[in-house]
């Protein structure tokens, strides 16, 4: 049997996915995140139908470490949901299609999403 010295194709540890393709992964999964945010919503809503026991019940949750980090998770996608939606309504004009252009709104929309959050997090301080 005669080998080839042909070159292999890219192993994973060489080959790196472009950061279009890691935002749309995780545009897909802030979706998921913000369907299962939704059942939280509805949760919230029962519990303030059942009186104020319940809805106490679930406010000592949300207060909680993972309750904390489960609400400014779904924050977080909301903005970067809103942000990469945003983005392909710019490529649905065909704007913005460019190599460069893609990596650098990709780093902006991210950035963007971060400081919406942040922005959030310092009304909701502020205005408690």
């Amino acid at each position: 049997m005669v080998t080839d010295e042909r070159p292999l194709s890219p192993h994973l540890q060489i080959y790196r996915l472009p950061l279009t393709a890691v935002l749309s992964f995780a545009h897909r999964l802030t979706g998921v995140f913000l369907t299962l945010g939704m059942l939280l919503l509805v949760v919230c809503l029962v519990a303030v139908a059942e009186g104020p026991a319940a809805f106490a019940d679930v406010q000592v949750f949300l207060r909680s470490w993972i309750g904390l980090i489960l609400l400014w998770g779904w924050i977080y996608a909301l903005f970067f949901h809103l942000c990469h939606g945003v983005r392909h309504l710019v490529w649905d004009t065909g704007c913005g299609l460019r190599r460069d252009y893609l990596d650098r709104m990709g780093t902006i929309e991210v950035l963007v999403s971060v400081v919406l959050t942040l922005v959030v997090g310092w009304l909701s301080w502020t205005m408690v």
